[in-house]
């Protein structure tokens, strides 16, 4: 079996290699033919997947009549409409790279919800650059301004750039060991310059602009410029804790603005959450009286790209 898997391997290697010329090829050109692609749009009913998943179970511990009953029970009316919950999801990284993606969800959202939908985003960040971060809290105020109710689910961490989204809910509801807070700003960079010195290496920056360039990774860096530097660290985070405290006027925000991270049990009793309770936990209460529909953009790739997705995946298992 050992000896047959190897095989498979070597012969999947061959392939990708003999492949991967033309797939540059036909992939450059077509991305020149076509320009950049955008996104498409995956919305799924999740009401019928976590049916599907009870009635399978129901099978097998109730009797046949019971199961009848429950499902029954479970229908909804006719003529009645049920509140809907659309679901979006956002992993961030350090540049917040999803935001695309989360900007295309909410726009198709706002083009058919009504007031009495709610919009839920399964939220997991540690942070990053203010740049986008600053932009994904923008789009989830899209869905406040339009008068929809928001709620933020946080199972693993939202911290420092994802609690500046997270707090622009209406709720945030979180897992009890999950991480939120880290209200502060961070900067740091190695600077060489007594090693360059050591070796006798000149380093030459030149600026136009007083401040056009504070701290430096290889020269001399003043007094003068580090002080800027602090000061504009302490300006963002002032427009942090101003950006808190107007969406969760209940937290001590000059308190707890001091880049220190919570436990959800603890940030319940600060005020930085409002529910303990995790993502399952929060869809199985909805799935009787909402419908709940996952929405996703992913991007939407040519045939080529598709191609050289699946042979970057052969050589990865290789």
């Amino acid at each position: 079996m050992d000896a047959y898997l190897l095989f498979a391997a070597k012969a999947v290697t061959v392939a990708v290699l003999v492949l991967m010329p033309f797939l540059l090829v036909f992939g450059r050109r077509a991305g020149r033919r076509h320009g950049k692609t955008g996104f498409e749009l995956e919305v799924d009913l999740q009401n019928q997947r976590y049916e599907r998943t009870r009635q399978a179970l129901e099978a097998v511990t109730l009797p046949t009549r019971e199961r009848r009953r429950r499902r029954r029970a479970r229908r909804p009316e006719r003529g009645t409409k049920r509140p809907r919950l659309f679901m979006c999801q956002f992993k961030g990284d350090s540049r917040a790279r999803a935001v695309g993606a989360l900007g295309e969800e909410i726009t198709a959202i706002l083009s058919t919800a009504e007031t009495t939908d709610e919009v839920v985003v399964q939220l997991e960040s540690a942070g990053g650059a203010i740049p986008g971060y600053g932009l994904a809290a923008s789009q989830l105020e899209r869905v406040r301004a339009r008068g929809l109710r928001l709620t933020v689910l946080v199972d693993k961490i939202a911290a420092s750039g994802g609690y500046m989204m997270a707090c622009v809910a209406h709720r945030i509801v979180a897992a009890p060991f999950a991480i939120v807070g880290s209200i502060g700003v961070v900067a740091e960079l190695p600077n060489f310059h007594r090693l360059l010195k050591k070796h006798d290496i000149d380093y030459e920056q030149l600026t136009a602009g007083r401040y056009k360039r504070t701290l430096s990774l290889f020269g001399d860096n003043a007094s003068a410029g580090r002080a800027k530097a602090q000061a504009d660290l302490e300006d963002a985070h002032a427009l942090f804790k101003d950006f808190v405290r107007e969406h969760r006027p209940q937290v001590d925000i000059d308190e707890l603005a001091t880049g220190e991270y919570w436990f959800a049990r603890r940030a319940l009793e600060l005020g930085l959450v409002d529910r303990l309770a995790t993502s399952d936990e929060f869809i199985g209460e909805h799935l009787d009286s909402h419908e709940i529909y996952r929405v996703r953009a992913r991007p939407d790739l040519s045939w080529h790209e598709r191609l050289w997705q699946a042979a970057r995946a052969a050589a990865d298992f290789s």
